[in-house]
């Protein structure tokens, strides 16, 4: 079905707020005799209409505008265009253009009391892996046999940079390879070389495991990484950078060695293992007086936090001196936290009140900085999460790198098979976008791959053309890329522990993929477009995807061609217009991607 032009832009000067009125700007064909355009929206949960009027005529366009109050009771607004012809209605929503009234979920969003931090948009992420990025340090690495581990299954392993990570063993969580935050500091010259801006940390509070995802100290870095006093001296070196920091909490779950658990006996305080009577035994679930425990999705090394318990909540996120503040407060000043398994965690098992906690945090965490970064982790939809109240953002794993791996890799994300064309990955982007506020979808934190996932470049097999299309992807899609370090040289690896091998420094210099990745970021941070910019479709196919992200100051123009012909795309002349372009043509090469 042919539909005519319409468009709205989600940024300035398509949508403008002044007390609490919001004004909206639309975009149509001259050629469809329009006798009505509305806005649909919900005050009060009901339906109301805003008229629109023609505020400018150009040669191939009429622009509309209307106007609404937002909401008193929420801060979360909706609305939707409804565009009536004598016999033919259209709706123009988040999602696209349909001939009827679309549902709530692809309606436009906006929150304006609740906005990520502004400067979220602008960055461009690295996360790091601490024991697999760099040895800066290392009379302070893990030694063999250093200490015993609740599953007596597992020992601890001190490896060589060279050797390979195990991945039959079951022991890859106790293989250490001696990355610390000194080897972090030692690399802060060549992360600026390359553009980052912000860093990313995997868990370095103090843990029995390389990963770290089990806490047993929250208020003091692992003495293998480096020490309080050297953080915050790393802090303040990142800061004067211009750089940022965000650190990963595990709240949802602590180790079995942590005081409060205390499984093994290191602590002299009883812990809820040891006995019933234990003053934290009400810190976790257990099963009457019995040694039988919930563990996170059942590994017991990870009992979970009973958050009914008032003084969890307190050490958590509620005291002046809590977990969250304490890291956001001097000599630290951490930019942000992302959160493990935020979806997870609540009361009894399940997630029982899970909204109430994760606003919890948020609040707790903007009370010491309104400008810190809230970051969840899903690896599915996380659109309920997204609405303002909770999380700026999450790790976009169902908006961004399932339709990615889907449509480039054929997997999902459980490695099954998968077959999808270009009109399907749109449709899927299309409804991942439409689903949150605009301010949240800039705040995605956008990857290719991650310490949960197998690295990109091998779900490939190694082929360089595709990566490079999901590298321009990533640098060009609504959202803020984040890089997991040793994508930028083509790094390999399967699943975990596969994808956690040790930084190839050896082979930076002889990248091929290093230069790009430096021009993808350059053209990120100086096209103001590809930060902030409105998306607008232009072109598909079954093998062929056009858009545009446009804002007042700047149009970028992106081109992915996944045939094996060139493609010769043709604009129209509305959308030639509304971007102000000189051209209307694009010349794709076969499997390319194109920036103009």
């Amino acid at each position: 079905m042919s539909f005519p032009f319409l468009y709205h832009g989600q940024t300035t000067p398509w949508v403008t707020l002044e007390r609490r009125k919001l004004t909206l700007t639309l975009a149509t064909d001259k050629t469809t005799p329009f006798h009505q355009v509305l806005i649909r929206h919900e005050p009060d949960n009901e339906e109301y209409f805003a008229a629109m009027s023609v505020i400018q005529e150009t040669e191939h366009l009429r622009y509309w505008q209307g106007e609404f109050e937002l909401r008193h009771d929420q801060p979360l607004n909706s609305y939707t265009f409804k565009l009536i012809l004598e016999k033919q209605q259209y709706w123009l929503s988040a999602w696209g253009v349909t001939n009827r009234m679309p549902g709530l979920e692809k309606h436009f969003k906006i929150n304006p009391d609740q906005r990520p931090p502004s400067w979220v948009k602008h960055q461009v992420f690295y996360q790091i892996f601490p024991d697999r990025f760099c040895n800066g340090k290392p009379e302070i690495s893990t030694q063999d046999n250093e200490y015993q581990v609740a599953d007596e299954r597992k020992t601890i392993v001190a490896k060589q940079w060279e050797e390979p990570v195990d991945n039959q063993s079951g022991n890859g969580g106790y293989e250490f390879y001696g990355g610390d935050l000194y080897g972090v500091e030692h690399k802060l010259d060549y992360l600026q070389e390359l553009g980052i801006t912000t860093l990313y940390l995997n868990p370095i509070f103090a843990s029995p495991s390389n990963h770290r995802y089990d806490t047993m100290d929250y208020y003091n870095v692992d003495p293998h990484l480096g020490n309080n006093e050297h953080f915050a001296a790393l802090c303040g070196d990142t800061h004067q950078r211009g750089m940022k920091i965000v650190l990963d909490a595990v709240f949802n779950h602590t180790s079995t060695e942590h005081p409060w658990f205390n499984r093994l006996g290191w602590h002299q305080d009883p812990g809820a293992y040891q006995s019933s009577q234990s003053r934290y035994r009400d810190y976790y679930f257990f099963a009457g007086d019995s040694q039988q425990y919930i563990g996170w999705k059942g590994v017991k090394s990870l009992p979970v936090l009973n958050f009914e318990n008032a003084k969890v909540r307190d050490a958590i996120y509620q005291s002046e001196d809590s977990i969250i503040k304490y890291w956001l407060k001097p000599p630290y000043n951490i930019d942000g936290w992302r959160f493990d398994v935020i979806h997870m965690l609540g009361e009894g098992e399940g997630a029982k009140n899970n909204a109430h906690y994760v606003k919890a945090f948020r609040d707790s965490a903007k009370a010491v900085n309104p400008d810190s970064y809230v970051l969840g982790e899903h690896f599915f939809e996380a659109s309920s999460w997204l609405q303002g109240d909770q999380e700026d953002g999450s790790m976009n794993y169902y908006g961004f790198a399932h339709p990615l791996r889907a449509l480039l890799a054929n997997k999902d994300i459980a490695l099954d098979p998968i077959s999808i064309t270009m009109f399907e990955f749109r449709d899927w982007l299309a409804e991942a976008r439409a689903k949150i506020p605009w301010d949240n979808q800039l705040a995605q934190l956008n990857q290719l791959d991650s310490h949960d996932t197998p690295r990109f470049f091998t779900l490939l097999d190694q082929n360089q053309a595709l990566f490079k299309i999901a590298v321009t992807f990533l640098f060009t899609y609504v959202g803020t890329p984040c890089l997991y370090y040793g994508t930028e040289i083509g790094m390999q690896g399967g699943a975990d522990p596969d994808n956690r091998r040790c930084m190839e420094w050896d082979k930076l210099h002889q990248s091929e993929l290093l230069p790009f990745f430096k021009q993808q970021i350059e053209l990120r941070k100086t096209r103001p477009a590809l930060r902030y910019g409105s998306y607008i479709e232009l072109y598909c196919d079954e093998a062929c995807l056009v858009f545009a992200r446009t804002c007042s100051e700047d149009t970028v123009l992106v081109g992915i061609n996944l045939s094996q012909v060139e493609k010769d795309v043709s604009l129209s002349a509305e959308q030639t217009e509304l971007l102000n372009l000189s051209t209307s043509k694009l010349l794709i090469g076969p499997m390319q991607s194109l920036v103009v």
